[in-house]
């Protein structure tokens, strides 16, 4: 592969060996190409019906503002977290050679501003209308009041492993950054958020302890569903890059373990919510859970990858196949 760039130029790839430009049989162009077919629309696809549902079923509840105050922070959260992951995720694309992993990556991109804007839609349509219809304070999603230091801290460090990118061409760098992203913000700490969301509001949730009178928001399930099917390629990308880093440009196996496990407490701290809905011990446990099994497979050369269903699986929850 010829690399012409300059700082101030336009960058131009060229790769004489290759008969066309793309290699849809690759790995990443498997998941560009799943990426296009499972496209949805955060303002179409969910419909308006659900979430005046939603909002109806919030008011009817019998809750205290703290009760609310749960899933405002549970909320919150997400929606911080795709902001940040949009912001930040662009430093991976600019270091990547391949131009079948940076057509993935644009995916992954656009998939995060798409869960920013149901997040924020949400908040909006639902949240605001129900807090003031109950008389409780009306907050903004971005509120401090709902970011904890650990998952501050989690956050930043994600950001900082991000752009050392921009300076550090080491396989190590690469793999620590895969780490915090695709492996941790978006495996585990994402997919324990999907969990305590399904336990709490979804009939078919698992078997949890929850507090109180369950209410089913399927506006709510809607949206995570379908962000869940996005999720599933972007973690699954990230575990096949470490796998390959470790297998193929030398990687160190505790270089991973080391980052996967300095950051679980972080995982553990944001979860742990007094005010959820859900027993915050389950969600620590689940976390843990997840995170010895992707540790497990990126950790095995000879490890296949689960399918994109199985990653992003919920017990309880709908099939993310279900629409094909």
């Amino acid at each position: 592969m010829c690399r012409y760039s300059s700082r101030t130029n336009v960058t131009r790839y060229t790769d004489a060996t290759r008969t066309h430009r793309l290699d849809p049989d690759s790995f990443a162009g498997g998941y560009f190409r799943n990426a296009v077919y499972r496209h949805w629309d955060p303002y179409e696809d969910i419909s308006q019906s659900l979430l005046e549902q939603d909002r109806e079923r919030l008011i009817a509840r019998d809750q205290t503002e703290a009760e609310f105050d749960g899933l405002r922070r549970t909320l919150a959260l997400f929606g911080a977290g795709e902001e940040a992951v949009t912001q930040d995720l662009a430093p991976m694309a600019y270091v990547l050679d391949d131009v079948d992993e940076q057509m993935f990556l644009t995916t992954q991109l656009y998939e995060e501003a798409k869960h920013t804007a149901f997040f924020d839609r949400y908040w909006r349509e639902v949240v605001d209308p129900v807090a003031e219809a109950c008389g409780f304070e009306v907050t903004a999603p971005t509120d401090e009041r709902y970011f904890d230091e650990e998952y501050v801290e989690l956050f930043d460090r994600t950001e900082a492993a991000m752009e050392r990118l921009l300076t550090d061409e080491r396989p190590e760098a690469l793999a620590r950054a895969f780490c915090h992203y695709h492996l941790v913000v978006e495996s585990v700490l994402a997919q324990t958020g999907y969990y305590g969301i399904q336990s709490a509001w979804s009939p078919s949730g698992p078997d949890v302890a929850v507090e109180g009178e369950p209410v089913h928001l399927e506006g709510l399930i809607e949206g995570i569903t379908r962000v869940r099917s996005d999720e599933g390629r972007h973690v699954g990308f990230g575990m096949r890059a470490v796998q390959r880093l470790i297998a193929e440009e030398g990687v160190d196996p505790d270089v991973v373990q080391e980052t996967l496990q300095d950051l679980l407490p972080l995982v553990t701290g944001t979860v742990q919510n007094p005010d959820s809905d859900v027993d915050s011990a389950d969600l620590v446990a689940y976390a843990s859970e997840k995170l010895a099994r992707r540790v497990e497979i990126i950790t095995d050369s000879e490890a296949e990858l689960p399918p994109v269903e199985e990653l992003v699986h919920v017990e309880g929850g709908r099939d993310v196949s279900a629409d094909d």
